[in-house]
């Protein structure tokens, strides 16, 4: 099994690495590409993208890769071998399991070790290079505006000596509203040594420049002043960093994708002590501010210090009225202390809400450390539910190669996805407590395993579409068709006389029951009694029996014939109980008997149709073995 499983494994493993790879450079394709990177950063950059994807990757490989090796199994019928010579599904499953296991368990070492280092490393390479300006790539006949406060324009260009030809500049790195504007015949453009300047170097042009008005200067010269120069050779000297610099990795080790289950708890505790230090503050607040303008504590000196002590509340002898006291005031007061009670609430808002605000950050980066420590851990039993729900399901499909699994994985992960990502995004919000949204995705898929599990063991026709349809036709009380096919080798011959003896006695019994139950049962008596539900039982397993002593016939027109025998349900419908106080109750209950008994008389009246069907077939079957007898 190992030896089956490992190559597929490795192989499903590069490809949805590779998959998830791309998804990256798509995503950042365009923060790389212009900026005249290195292929060395490049390569780097990819390696710890590649780390940073494996829990991504990795769920995805295992669950295709035990889909291809047990769909494999099945189609080529080694796993009806193995359980053929005893040995389980689960015991089949027992070496792959321990393996699995020990991949979650590295894969929970790779979450709080490596994952954290190179994803520090990717973030890090990943902003530096957002921060290297762009190549110089000028081109013919449109603005470039790729050079920090300066827009360019050039005619033309001649790539062989690099020589620019119809210059315009539009400099706008000291102000935009009086810029300066440079033209020029020819130039070129070239980097000085330490890549930090661009030198433009021009030929026969003019320089136009509006000056900013000067207070001393404006009664000899008016406000409106500017600069204009005509130059035969000029050079301009241009800020611009071509250097690739890389950032410091610190900074985003505090972040918290850098930190470890040790780190991130640190973290969670002391922002958390923060939070309750900030609350405990504005408790303390609400317990000394004064209430009504009466303060509930005073402060006294005792020796050399100055103690709190509680005020004693003042007893009321009567009860006083405020609408009265308003009442009594001048208009000037009462518009007083409402102005001042609504500064008051103004202010307390404001200094909540400013006190919220600030908490909340520091709640925000409580959750984000959490979610982050919760995933330490659900990719290593992550791995373990795409393992049980891919091996069972490829026992149960039968089909191996890239089709189906791929197909089959594809939609489950991303069914896996969508669900984590929505629980993520609610933990993040706060809207849901951490725990609760990160590991949604493994309370979901964790049920379908065990499913699929329990089905592949017991050997369930989970995917065969029969099964459900003869389901939901007992459900809904349909007539089910019978199958019978020539049987290639037939051990017991079909005797006529033992047939025509079956069937004969078949039919007795049929019309025993039609007899019976001739005409509808009422009211009472259905709820109250039924039919007889061991007759029924009986009358089914009697045309069973003689349905499977006639497939043995070599005879195309008996087997076709035996086909029309019916199929008897046992349908609650037709007996609902077995106490009669109950279906009394039930009688009594009218609102509720009623809908019971019209749906089961009416499927009582198609069940002596199919009974009177099988007797109708008695006739016929007889007269096509009475030439034989």
């Amino acid at each position: 099994m190992l030896k089956t499983f490992l190559p597929l494994f490795v192989m499903t493993f590069c490809i949805c690495l590779f998959i998830v790879i791309m998804q990256f450079l798509w995503k950042y394709i365009d923060e790389l590409v212009g900026k005249g990177l290195s292929v060395d950063l490049i390569a780097e950059l990819f390696f710890y993208a590649a780390v940073s994807m494996v829990p991504l990757a990795l769920p995805l490989s295992i669950l295709l890769a035990s889909l291809m090796t047990f769909g494999n199994l099945g189609e080529h019928f080694e796993l009806t071998a193995m359980k053929s010579s005893g040995i389980s599904l689960l015991k089949v499953m027992k070496p792959l399991t321990v393996f699995i296991a020990l991949v979650s368990v590295g894969a929970f070492f790779f979450q709080n070790d490596v994952l954290p280092q190179s994803q520090v490393k990717m973030w890090t390479l990943l902003y530096s290079m957002r921060q290297k300006s762009p190549t110089l790539d000028i081109p013919e006949g449109a603005i470039y505006s790729q050079i920090p406060g300066y827009n360019l324009y050039v005619k033309q260009k001649n790539p062989e000596s690099n020589m620019l030809y119809g210059i315009l500049i539009y400099d706008v790195s000291t102000s935009s509203v009086y810029p300066r504007i440079v033209v020029a015949d020819s130039g070129k453009l070239s980097m000085d040594p330490s890549k930090t300047h661009l030198v433009l170097s021009l030929n026969h042009g003019n320089w136009y420049e509006d000056l900013a008005p000067d207070a001393t200067m404006t009664n000899e010269l008016g406000r409106d002043m500017y600069r204009r120069e005509a130059f035969k050779n000029k050079e301009i000297i241009i800020p611009y960093d071509d250097n690739f610099n890389r950032m410091d990795d610190e900074t985003m080790r505090q972040q918290y994708i850098g930190k470890n289950i040790t780190e991130l708890r640190h973290t969670i505790d002391s922002v958390g002590a923060r939070v309750d230090s900030v609350g405990d503050v504005v408790s303390q607040e609400l317990r000394v501010m004064p209430s009504v303008g009466v303060p509930l504590v005073r402060q006294e000196l005792k020796g050399d210090s100055l103690t709190s002590v509680a005020v004693k509340p003042v007893a009321l002898t009567r009860v006083i009225d405020f609408d009265s006291l308003m009442a009594a005031q001048s208009s000037y007061v009462q518009q007083s202390v409402t102005a001042r009670a609504i500064s008051n609430l103004k202010m307390n808002k404001q200094n909540y809400e400013f006190k919220n605000y600030m908490t909340e950050e520091d709640r925000f980066v409580i959750r984000r450390h959490e979610i982050e420590l919760q995933k330490k851990f659900t990719l290593s039993l992550a791995c373990l539910i795409f393992f049980f729900v891919g091996a069972p399901l490829g026992a149960i499909i039968r089909k191996g190669g890239l089709g189906t699994p791929i197909v089959i994985s594809v939609l489950l992960f991303i069914v896996y996805y969508v669900i984590d990502n929505m629980g993520y995004k609610l933990a993040r919000e706060g809207r849901w407590q951490v725990w609760q949204g990160i590991w949604l995705s493994s309370a979901v898929l964790l049920p379908l395993g065990i499913f699929l599990t329990h089905k592949a063991i017991n050997d369930s026709a989970v995917f065969n579409p029969d099964a459900y349809r003869n389901f939901f036709r007992r459900l809904l009380g349909l007539h089910q068709t019978r199958h019978l096919t020539l049987k290639e080798v037939i051990i017991e011959e079909v005797d006529a006389g033992v047939a025509l003896s079956r069937v004969s006695s078949l039919k007795a019994h049929c019309e025993q029951f039609l007899t019976r139950y001739k005409t509808r049962q009422s009211y009472l008596a259905y709820l109250q009694k039924g039919y007889d539900k061991n007759l029924l039982r009986s009358l089914s397993h009697e045309i069973e029996q003689v349905v499977d002593y006639l497939s043995n016939s070599r005879d195309r027109q008996l087997l076709n014939k035996a086909m029309d025998y019916p199929i008897i349900r046992q349908m609650l419908t037709y007996h609902l109980t077995n106490y009669e106080h109950v279906g009394t109750a039930l009688a009594v209950l009218f609102p509720v008997g009623l809908p019971l008994y019209l749906v089961g008389t009416h499927h009582q009246s198609n069940l002596k149709k199919e009974i009177a069907t099988a007797s109708r077939v008695c006739d016929e079957i007889t007269l096509i073995l009475s030439p034989s007898a």
